[in-house]
């Protein structure tokens, strides 16, 4: 973080001083939630969690190096008291960000979010000094504390913002103003919670309400493929730029296919030329994702050849979202067990598909959580997917929700061994450990509730007899 006096630090959050004997030192370093991350410099963010209260670690933090703690209570150390420690957190970020004046990129979606933060990130990082979102912390904590690791030489600033009711986004967007706002689409994750996708529009759509008109540089970055994001153009007053494969998108992709690999290659047309990109990550679903980082980063000044060069040459930065790695007895294991929807899933077998091309092909599988009344029918759709794409082998993994994935690969025609109901993971692991064979190809995905991730790793460290080679 910019360097900060105490004194300032508790101007800002509104907070009284305790235990501080000279409110006039700094904090020079990272603010931190996790005590295990306090340092030299540090100042450490004292939540009360339904396990752990971060008030006591206070001692343990300032004797690591942490300046002060952020806390709700005294608590013996030097400390900034405040009534919402998560208020305050939300203030300091705000206070940061407006006296930075780094150009701020927010992004939403219910699908892709993450892998298109990713490559927004690496894009622009080639133009100049860019701060991300890690992962996908993307709430009313996560964000604050990702754009505190912001500093002086920073050029963009980009973050991921995730909803689960109207008004979340809305919050987000008033603690980090964007300049540049992108909604990929509108989907059915977190459907049980919205109660539809229209209501889900409506909290996606809170993003670019909240961004500058379009003479002061606002800019809404819309899907062109999805109707109920492009019709978020009524919602703002930035100048809109579609993106997508529509022939009416400003930034589009054609001659779309993918390699032999899985991998997407496609040209991409800019309004300002046109150049070939073809992507390291796998699956043809990365096409949309990579044409709204490509409008962002045109938007921002990028050529179309500058964009294609770091599309082709970005990589995956973020854990189990199509993590592919091959076992030295050439058993090809793809981790995309992170998280699941229905768009997601979806994604994931066609990507499958393609790289399983004259090779056995094997779907694991566990609940999509959140989809509240939609939910059988969704896993009942996604098992039919998997024999319509000719997966070798259905592995539903769990408990209800498995049944009904392998529910619908048996209606759609999958009568004798090519799906299976397994009770868990180690089942599930038991199972392919008997059954695999080399140049198998298995895709491993579930809600991140399931942890089906022990799936992929338990399969990797079965075939660690060499060295893995892990694209």
């Amino acid at each position: 973080m910019i360097a900060l006096s105490l004194a300032e630090i508790a101007a800002v959050v509104g907070g009284q001083t305790h235990d501080i004997p000279d409110p006039s030192v700094q904090v020079t370093g990272p603010v931190v939630r996790d005590s295990r991350e306090a340092g030299p410099g540090s100042l450490f963010v004292a939540f009360v969690g339904e396990r752990v209260d971060g008030h006591d670690f206070a001692r343990a933090v300032v004797e690591a190096g942490a300046v002060a703690v952020l806390a709700s209570r005294p608590v013996g150390v030097p400390a900034i008291v405040v009534d919402d420690v998560q208020a305050a957190l939300g203030a300091l970020a705000r206070h940061v960000v407006r006296r930075l004046g780094t150009t701020l990129v927010a992004l939403t979606g219910s699908a892709g979010k993450t892998s298109t933060k990713d490559l927004i990130a690496q894009v622009l990082g080639r133009k100049a000094p860019t701060v991300f979102t890690p992962g996908s912390l993307n709430n009313e904590i996560g964000l604050p504390l990702t754009a505190l690791t912001a500093t002086e030489e920073t050029k963009f600033l980009v973050l991921e913002m995730g909803a689960r009711g109207i008004g979340h986004i809305r919050y987000l967007t008033g603690l980090t103003p964007p300049k540049v706002g992108l909604v990929l689409n509108v989907g059915t994750a977190h459907i049980g919670e919205f109660g539809g996708r229209e209501q889900i529009a409506q909290a996606k759509g809170e993003l670019v309400e909240a961004l500058p008109a379009a003479e002061e540089g606002g800019a809404a970055i819309l899907n062109a493929d999805d109707p109920l994001v492009r019709a978020m153009a009524s919602r703002t007053k930035a100048r809109v730029v579609l993106f997508g494969e529509s022939d009416e998108a400003d930034v589009r992709a054609e001659n779309v296919r993918l390699t032999d690999t899985g991998q997407p290659s496609f040209r991409l047309h800019t309004p300002s030329g046109a150049s070939d990109v073809t992507m390291r990550l796998y699956g043809e679903h990365h096409v949309s994702n990579a044409l709204a980082a490509a409008a962002v980063a045109h938007e921002l000044g990028m050529s179309a050849e500058e964009i294609a060069t770091a599309l082709s040459e970005a990589g995956s930065l973020s854990r189990w979202r199509m993590e592919v790695t091959e076992r030295p007895d050439g058993v090809t294991i793809v981790n995309d067990a992170y998280n699941a929807n229905p768009e997601s899933m979806r994604a994931a077998l066609r990507a499958l598909a393609a790289m399983g091309r004259g090779r056995r092909t094997w779907a694991v599988l566990g609940k999509m959580a959140e989809l509240g009344d939609e939910a059988l029918a969704e896993h009942d759709a996604v098992g039919r997917l998997a024999v319509r794409l000719n997966v070798s082998k259905l592995v539903a993994v769990g408990g209800r929700e498995a049944s009904w994935l392998q529910l619908g690969a048996y209606n759609e025609g999958s009568w004798g061994e090519e799906s299976v109901h397994v009770s868990d993971a180690q089942a599930a692991v038991d199972l392919l450990r008997s059954e695999l064979r080399p140049g198998d190809v298995v895709l491993v995905k579930a809600s991140r509730s399931v942890g089906l991730e022990s799936v992929a790793q338990a399969l990797l460290e079965t075939g660690a007899e060499g060295e893995v080679a892990a694209r």
